[in-house]
């Protein structure tokens, strides 16, 4: 599986913004998808993760109740809304495939490019 990230950008406060994650290869709808972030000087960390059929998902702390994930899987696509943006949201951004729906980002086999995210203030 191939993945492509995009939608980043720079955003204020209080903004949003829906990252896309494209995924080649006729197996997607049998992965779960995962979002994480990572940023300068930290590592990187769980944002959402969804169950191959979309019926479970999980979120940061962080993120719970701004951000939703969500995935197309006859176009092979997840998303990621991200609502209510904050200066502490500035990432970027990174999708990912596996098998167990985790929050660890070595439980996951296939990694996007990441897609930058900044919120300013």
């Amino acid at each position: 599986v191939q993945l492509q990230a995009s939608g980043g950008g720079l955003v204020q406060v209080g903004g949003s913004l829906r990252l896309s994650c494209a995924a080649s290869g006729r197996t997607f709808s049998s992965y779960v998808m995962g979002w994480f972030r990572q940023a300068p000087g930290k590592e990187r960390e769980f944002v959402a993760t969804m169950s191959w059929s979309g019926g479970s998902t999980y979120y940061a702390d962080s993120v719970k109740g701004r951000f939703a994930i969500s995935r197309d899987n006859a176009k092979n696509t997840v998303y990621l809304q991200m609502n209510s943006l904050k200066p502490e949201d500035t990432a970027a951004y990174y999708c990912a495939a596996g098998v167990v729906p985790t929050t660890k980002p070595k439980s996951y086999d296939y990694w996007g490019q990441g897609t930058q995210v900044t919120v300013s203030s």
